[in-house]
């Protein structure tokens, strides 16, 4: 399990930095069906300017606001996690594009572990769950707080109505 202090949560995402040194696309992942777009638009974008993909999926305590990893349970050792997150990934892109992204599961506040990851990032790509009015200002919104704080580009992905 990841160090509630975030130790580890720095040590991951700091790994994500070093691992490549050429462009690099970073999407926050959390399950919902904006974030599947959202990576579906990572990869694709990657593809044309180059880039590689950092998936990456957040969770935090329970009781306590923002993403969590792709339907994680607190209770579920990390490697079992991990295989879910990559199950996932694999339903949403096929194999191939799959295969292609590299996975991080982190513990931690989303919007401060995104900021991080996309340090140095060509761009940073997060759904939209499209939470709006009072919901946004009482809940506060990842995407609107990464917007706002990247040092990057900021592409914010709209479910599309089925």
């Amino acid at each position: 399990m990841r160090d509630m202090a975030g130790a580890d949560t720095e040590r991951e995402v700091g790994r994500m930095d070093k691992e490549v040194s050429g462009r690099r696309v970073v999407v926050g992942v959390d399950g919902s069906r904006s974030s599947y777009e959202a990576l579906r638009w990572a990869v694709r974008y990657a593809g044309l300017v180059g880039a590689s993909v950092d998936a990456v999926a957040v969770w935090e305590l329970p009781g306590l606001y923002g993403w969590s990893g792709p339907a994680v349970d607190m209770d579920v050792d990390e490697d079992e996690a991990r295989q879910k997150m990559s199950r996932e990934l694999t339903d949403v892109l096929g194999d191939d594009a799959a295969g292609s992204v590299r996975t991080h599961l982190v513990h931690g506040n989303a919007t401060d572990v995104l900021l991080r990851a996309a340090e140095g990032a060509e761009a940073l790509v997060v759904g939209s769950r499209g939470r709006g009015g009072f919901a946004r200002a009482l809940l506060g919104s990842v995407s609107q707080h990464v917007s706002q704080h990247a040092d990057c580009p900021v592409v914010i992905v709209r479910c599309r109505e089925r």
